[in-house]
């Protein structure tokens, strides 16, 4: 049977009177790659940050139902949020790397866990960089500064970063929008490769990069969860008319 990692259960979420997300049912299962598509302001990005909590960020948010990560309740009082978005990396959709040296942006969450083993530092960054597939472009400048990598190899920092304080749980908001079509496909790659050891969830308009790159996607409208199924049943057979619209580009 495939473990259930992620889970929201009539889950709702508001901004002071505006309801974003309405009686939301999700699942995610161990080593899959979910798609979260649907026009802009449905609610996609909205769940994503649900997950680790990024919404508390935002002034009167409120939520009803639960959001469980293996099992366990997010919105727990007992739940260590900085613990949390430990577990869940979070990679955004524009490269947001630190004015700092390609090393350092990989250090950076192993020194604020107080790691001070300089060996144990080490061996994260070289791993974490060969798991984003970035360490044969970055090898011989790691002094360098992030900020003169491109946009692509930025976003893999991104994710490299990430992936350093070994999370079990990927969300990714539009992770390839901002980036050429050869770092989009590089982008691609990786998150088929990275779903052998993590669960992933990656928002996207791009609704050619859902059919490639993800096993389930779910549809959002106006704050509803539409459906959710595996991908090719999405864009094949959908069970839902608003779902067939949007994916045959009658609306949205």
């Amino acid at each position: 049977m495939p473990t259930t990692i992620i889970e929201s259960k009539d889950f709702n979420l508001f901004y002071g009177d505006f309801q974003a997300l309405k009686n939301i049912n999700f699942q995610a299962e161990e080593n899959t790659v979910t798609a979260f598509i649907g026009p802009s302001g449905c609610g996609k990005s909205t769940l994503l940050r649900s997950f680790n909590r990024m919404n508390d960020l935002i002034e009167g948010v409120q939520t009803t139902g639960e959001t469980n990560i293996n099992g366990i309740s997010v919105y727990d009082k007992s739940v260590d949020v900085n613990e949390l978005r430990k577990r869940i990396g979070m990679v955004f959709q524009k490269p947001n790397p630190f004015p700092k040296s390609i090393f350092e942006n990989v250090a950076y969450g192993l020194r604020i866990d107080g790691i001070k083993d300089k060996h144990i530092i080490e061996e994260k960054v070289v791993s974490s960089l060969k798991k984003a597939a970035l360490w044969d472009e970055v090898k011989d400048n790691l002094k360098k500064s992030a900020l003169a990598l491109s946009g692509g190899q930025q976003q893999r920092l991104c994710i490299a970063r990430a992936l350093a304080i070994e999370p079990s749980i990927i969300l990714m908001d539009e992770p390839a929008s901002a980036l050429d079509p050869i770092s989009t496909s590089k982008i691609e790659d990786l998150i088929y490769e990275l779903k052998k050891n993590y669960t992933i969830i990656i928002v996207t308009h791009n609704m050619q990069q859902a059919g490639r790159i993800s096993d389930n996607t779910a549809f959002f409208y106006m704050g509803e969860l539409i459906e959710c199924d595996d991908t090719k049943t999405i864009f094949t057979n959908p069970s839902n008319l608003r779902t067939q619209n949007y994916i045959t580009g009658r609306f949205g």
